[in-house]
């Protein structure tokens, strides 16, 4: 308890939370459209039940693996040798979860440009939007909430000392992303212009995971600067498109 009113004492802890917040928030985010866009493919009974056990595991994830900040802290060390490149596990782990999800965007992207049921090993037979099985959603999700709950536990230990400045944060962000989920998911889902520029981020953040695995370091600014400017423009394409409805709709 003396260590806590310590903590609750001291400035530069608090400015400490604060940044660790929006990081984790930020972190969550990227999580969040992958489980919407997952989600989104299920029966539409099913997709709240799935997003609240996806953002469930990721908080489990995240404390689980915050009560071994030790062991979080060797998967840094290089363990194997690529091609000369020394590779940690925490490596290993981006570079699996970057190939992922740029094979899931690719996959879903060509879904949406030509919707022709192939078949998929985490789908149904017929492989469209409705087939995916509600287990096979919360497999693709945890895979993904282990590969985004490592990088967000690294950079909590990057950012602070304290575990109980990692656990209010990570809760704050995970409860972020359970109220922001239902919103996200729906407005996702309404408009099929966002879905494919989320699918684009995916690809984005998944091509950032492997770089950062083979140690070329991209400073997230850029990554999320270049988001928000494509939202941006979405935004205006959206506002440009209702007013011409109203517009259509006022002549007729």
């Amino acid at each position: 308890m003396d260590y806590l009113m310590q903590l609750a004492a001291d400035p530069t802890v608090w400015v400490a939370l604060a940044t660790l917040i929006a990081m984790e928030v930020v972190l969550g985010i990227d999580n969040l459209i992958f489980i919407s866009i997952i989600t989104n493919k299920l029966p539409e009974n099913q997709r709240d039940r799935a997003r609240r056990i996806g953002i469930a595991l990721a908080l489990v994830l995240r404390l689980g693996l915050l009560g071994t900040v030790a062991w979080i802290v060797q998967l840094t060390e290089p363990v194997i040798e690529v091609f000369g490149q020394g590779l940690s596990w925490k490596d290993m782990i981006l570079i699996a979860g970057g190939l992922f999800l740029l094979w899931k965007a690719t996959k879903e992207i060509r879904h949406t440009v030509d919707p022709e049921p192939d078949g998929d090993m985490f789908e149904g037979k017929q492989g469209n939007a409705v087939e995916m099985t509600f287990a096979s959603a919360i497999v693709q999700i945890l895979l993904l909430d282990l590969v985004f709950s490592v990088d967000s536990i690294i950079t909590a230990v990057g950012m602070t000392p304290h575990v109980p400045i990692m656990v209010i944060a990570v809760i704050v962000a995970v409860t972020v992303m359970l109220l922001a989920a239902n919103p996200l998911a729906r407005f996702i889902n309404d408009n099929p212009t966002v879905v494919m520029l989320a699918l684009g981020f995916l690809m984005m953040i998944g091509m950032m995971l492997i770089a950062e695995g083979f140690g070329a370091h991209v400073p997230k600014g850029y990554l999320y600067a270049a988001m928000a400017f494509s939202s941006l423009i979405e935004g205006l394409n959206m506002l440009a498109r209702r007013a011409k409805r109203k517009k259509e709709q006022g002549a007729s």
